[in-house]
């Protein structure tokens, strides 16, 4: 008999990082008011149970459906971070006046962005707002990552990734990611083999820019990941809540934003303003 330990409308997994480099990363799934240690609870029986109601992560409104991994589909029409351009970048349309939420992008897109690299499935391509390094690549399941330019704002980190991501490439591999650990690489080599083949991108960039557009950052050591996962999947089969509203199973690791159980795997940010139930042995 499991014991129900917390409930609450649910967010994406937070982490942290461990004093120790070689230790796992530490995982707290947000309910509610509650914020569940994960870690503890890797090697035993857990249950999940979806309670049948969504309420948007922006403005509490009760939904049939979650647009955008948490929104009802109002504030997915107006929001700025549910437009286009916040998955590709390089579309931003702030200069011409056409934001939806102009004060919103002064903060999140009009700031300094980085462009790394990561290795998830394999090496690709990024670009993150300063402040969540190194979260966006713990929610990437990365096991190394380097950051290699600093930008002005996040439609200048799409330019540039655009020119990075003709030689490697941007997406991770979800499979992969949930079979295994990707083998290392040498990162730093890569990315100077990725300049350099990038080098008249990277110049127009400038050009049209200014020199104090883009800058390379150096000498940063590659920030290695582990985490918490006790066994990998031989064949990964996803669990779907929408569909069965319950998911239980020995919770055999957490990577990314992903649970490994023996039972299935599932993608705890999809779900995103969901009423859910933790339980436990």
């Amino acid at each position: 008999m499991l014991d129900v330990l917390a409930r609450g409308n649910t967010a994406k997994m937070e982490s942290v990082l461990p004093a120790e480099a070689s230790a796992p990363i530490e995982y707290y799934l947000p309910l509610g008011e509650h914020r569940v240690h994960l870690n503890p609870y890797v090697g035993q029986k857990v249950q999940l149970k979806f309670a049948g109601q969504i309420h948007c992560k922006h403005c509490g409104r009760k939904t049939n459906k979650s647009f955008s991994q948490g929104f009802c589909y109002p504030c997915f029409s107006k929001l700025a971070q549910c437009d286009l351009c916040i998955m590709s970048p390089e579309k931003c349309h702030y200069d011409e006046g056409t934001c939806r939420e102009p004060e919103w992008a002064d903060e999140f897109c009009m700031s300094d962005h980085i462009v790394y690299l990561s290795n998830s499935s394999a090496p690709k391509v990024g670009i993150t707002r300063i402040s969540q390094i190194p979260t966006r690549w713990v929610d990437q399941g990365a096991i190394q990552a380097l950051p290699i330019f600093r930008v002005k704002t996040r439609q200048h980190s799409g330019f540039v990734e655009d020119a990075l991501r003709e030689h490697i490439a941007d997406k991770t591999n979800w499979r992969a990611l949930l079979k295994g650990d990707a083998e290392k690489v040498d990162l730093p080599a890569l990315a100077d083999r990725l300049i350099d083949q990038s080098q008249e991108d990277l110049e127009f960039f400038v050009e049209s820019y200014g020199l104090q557009a883009l800058h390379h950052i150096s000498g940063v050591e590659v920030q290695e990941l582990v985490y918490p996962v006790l066994e990998y999947p031989s064949k990964v089969v996803t669990h779907n809540l929408d569909k069965v509203p319950l998911v239980e199973g020995t919770l055999l690791g957490i990577k990314g934003q992903y649970w490994i159980l023996d039972t299935g795997v599932i993608n705890i940010r999809k779900y995103s303003a969901y009423d859910l139930e933790f339980s436990a042995a």
